[in-house]
């Protein structure tokens, strides 16, 4: 078996790390060619990777020009702990506002805790010039080098 093949995650682990992540790196293509890559806190929609945004941002201009999204997330401090999923594929800009606010809520209790009666005004103004993008994936890449047990 490659080395390759050890590395990869399963649908469970790829989920549980998503899940458990904390900041993805999104790559778009910008005007000129170059990636434009940025980190974001994110949330899910319909267990969808989503993120929010102002809706002038440099990201959505790209997406609005060339839909094609990747995103990293990762996590490890030496090489053996070495973790990490690559999603490749379409990000939807949604404009509709119950779905941004969705988004909204979603990352909120991610970083922040369940979403209150106080809380909520502050996420709904956070909101106002904001878009979400749902990223529909087309590939997964990820690999966690724990799986190698130090030996490379």
């Amino acid at each position: 078996m490659s080395k390759r093949k050890q590395i990869e995650m399963n649908d469970v682990e790829v989920a549980e790390f998503l899940r458990a992540g904390r900041t993805m790196n999104v790559a778009t293509n910008g005007r000129e060619g170059y990636p434009h890559l940025v980190a974001m806190w994110y949330g899910f929609l319909d267990d969808k990777p989503a993120f929010w945004t102002y809706g002038k941002s440099q990201k959505i201009r790209n997406l609005e020009r060339d839909n094609r999204i990747t995103c990293l997330i990762e996590t490890g401090e030496s090489y053996d702990q070495l973790r990490g999923v690559m999603l490749v594929g379409r990000g939807e800009i949604i404009t509709d506002r119950e779905l941004v606010m969705k988004v909204g809520a979603s990352v909120y209790e991610r970083y922040n805790g369940t979403l209150t009666d106080e809380t909520r005004p502050q996420v709904e103004h956070m909101g106002r010039k904001r878009v979400a993008v749902r990223i529909d994936i087309e590939r997964v890449v990820s690999w966690d080098h724990r799986k190698l047990g130090g030996v490379y």
